[in-house]
């Protein structure tokens, strides 16, 4: 029988293992600096041991319903969207019939979800789906030069439904990941963290946050403005 793994070294002793040192900063930085690091790597861990439990849920609920969506090439069923895959992640774009304009922070999302969407689709089916004709989809994808994005439409608005996307209140963002083994689709995992589980003077928001653009302004010295969202141009 093999011997447990070794424990690991605690936050603190691995924090004073580092070797950066930054041109004239004083022993309070450097103390306070190291302090941090310590956090830094006990947030690293706790990361890993949520991401563990994630991948080691039961399965989800079967998938019975053959959503209707239309895309670039036409109609397609929920599960042509997997392709060659056995995984597929779908991401529900607040861009209903209805709006002008597409939701700037699910835009947020998209981009950067484009700038890696050719590399996520070497190991995952990937897909957009929103309630807007397909047609304004598109105009959208060419007017952000979006390149790597698979968009949908919901054609029926079932799926969006199903998965509480789509409301008689209107839009919301939805983040769902399906499997698809021996023939049998079923839900995997789906983000939960909405209004009800926000923290005091915090807008609802997932964890880890996907979102490059709020992991760079929490690495500055104001943070987040908590009254500032992006927009969909700055002209």
């Amino acid at each position: 029988m093999a011997d447990a793994a070794a424990p690991l070294p605690s936050p603190a002793e691995l924090a004073a293992r580092s070797f950066y040192r930054f041109p004239n900063e004083s022993a309070e930085y450097r103390a306070a600096r190291t302090a941090l690091l310590a956090e830094e790597i006990a947030l690293r861990r706790q990361i890993e041991r949520v991401a563990e439990h994630r991948r080691a849920l039961p399965p989800g609920g079967d998938v019975t319903k053959d959503y209707l969506f239309e895309g670039e090439q036409g109609e397609v069923h929920f599960a042509d969207l997997f392709g060659d895959h056995d995984t597929l992640v779908i991401y529900s774009y607040m861009f209903g019939p209805e709006r002008e304009r597409p939701c700037p922070m699910c835009t947020a999302f998209l981009g950067p979800l484009d700038a890696n969407g050719a590399d996520l689709q070497q190991r995952v089916a990937l897909a957009v789906v929103a309630r807007a004709p397909i047609e304004r989809l598109l105009a959208f994808k060419r007017e952000r030069g979006w390149r790597n994005l698979p968009l949908y439409q919901d054609k029926t608005e079932q799926y969006g439904r199903d998965y509480l996307a789509w409301t008689d209140q209107g839009d919301n963002p939805g983040y769902n990941v399906f499997t698809k083994r021996d023939g049998v689709i079923r839900h995997f995992w789906g983000g939960e963290m909405s209004g009800p589980t926000a923290d005091p003077d915090q807008d609802p928001r997932g964890a880890p946050e996907m979102i490059p653009l709020w992991n760079v302004l929490d690495t500055t010295p104001a943070g987040r403005d908590p009254h500032w969202y992006p927009s969909l141009d700055y002209s």
